[in-house]
């Protein structure tokens, strides 16, 4: 396992997570980080549990729950081999949680699920196929709508991803265009393992994007077969910044130790060293920097500068799957 994907001791899965499983190890993995997610997880794991597509594991991470959440999962457990479920002792923010689950993957392929989410029943295959049928690729996903709390749905426009073969042309589109919700993606897992894992800034998952967009192209498969949940209890929704870092890291609530412009700065840092730590000769990583700049020079305004110094910037976009906050 490369060095970049090792986290903390304490927020490792137990170390005989691969082992509880005998045979074979199934062709996908599916890993759900979860937070007191009773209001919307049974749904979520019926819709996975339901696929098509059979062969995969779903790992559980419940990230020291306080609801129902260890109760369900215990349940769902019991029911169906294909399931592992592992419960910390203790919240360890959002973003950790879900990094934890790469190390401990099985499969050829990878994928992080929302436990407030809908799946269609044909996701998994769709995705399998995609990737199966291009090796090129490096993520495949499918386009996605919104579910509101009450169950109701919307299918979202699209604008198609570039697939073309330059890095830079990719990492532009990834930059740039609203491609959907590519981090909940499929992933080959000897890419992503490869890759940086999430940093606990804002926009964290963009930049782990971005660098997904420099290993190889994305599949696109143009049927909505997945929903994003959107309720008020949204890692998103939180009032402030400083509210959504504290739900991703709950050391970011410290202020003093992580102004917000430290933050900001570790995102900007995220993308360059997305763009340094791709294998990609360097005149296309420099093209790549030039985007990137480019970029970079339409979204800094003086207002949104000052805000970032004084601390008050609005809350962040975050994966609008993650985990309730503590």
């Amino acid at each position: 396992m490369p060095k970049s994907w090792t986290v903390p001791e304490e927020c490792l899965l137990p170390s005989d997570a691969k082992e509880q499983v005998s045979g074979r190890p199934p062709l996908v993995t599916v890993g759900l980080p979860v937070y007191n997610g009773q209001n919307y997880l049974e749904s979520a794991l019926d819709g996975l549990l339901a696929q098509t597509f059979t062969d995969f594991e779903l790992i559980i991470s419940d990230n020291a729950s306080t609801d129902r959440t260890e109760l369900i999962c215990r349940e769902y457990a019991a029911g169906d081999p294909r399931i592992r479920y592992f419960r910390r002792p203790r919240n360890i923010g959002v973003v950790l949680n879900h990094n934890a689950l790469v190390p401990v993957a099985r499969g050829r392929y990878f994928k992080w699920a929302g436990h407030d989410d809908v799946y269609e029943p044909d996701l998994l295959a769709r995705c399998v196929e995609g990737l199966e049928a291009d090796p090129s690729a490096v993520l495949a996903n499918v386009w996605d709508g919104v579910v509101d709390d009450r169950g109701r749905r919307t299918a979202l426009p699209y604008r198609l991803r570039t697939e073309d073969s330059a890095a830079h042309v990719r990492f532009r589109s990834v930059l740039r265009e609203d491609g959907g919700n590519d981090f909940y993606g499929m992933f080959r897992t000897d890419v992503i393992r490869r890759m940086r894992p999430q940093g606990t800034y804002l926009h964290m998952d963009r930049v782990l994007v971005a660098e997904a967009s420099l290993m190889g192209r994305f599949h696109e498969i143009p049927v909505v077969l997945y929903y994003r949940r959107d309720h008020p209890e949204r890692a998103s929704r939180a009032p402030t910044a400083r509210e959504v870092l504290r739900k991703l890291d709950p050391v970011r609530g410290d202020r003093l130790r992580h102004p917000l412009v430290r933050v900001y700065a570790e995102y900007v840092l995220g993308l360059v060293g997305a763009v340094l730590h791709a294998p990609l000769p360097w005149r296309e990583r420099a093209r790549c920097l030039r985007e990137l700049t480019s970029f970079l020079s339409t979204r800094v305004r003086p207002s949104v500068a000052r805000q970032v110094v004084t601390g008050t910037a609005p809350p962040a976009e975050v994966p609008v799957t993650a985990e309730r906050g503590p």
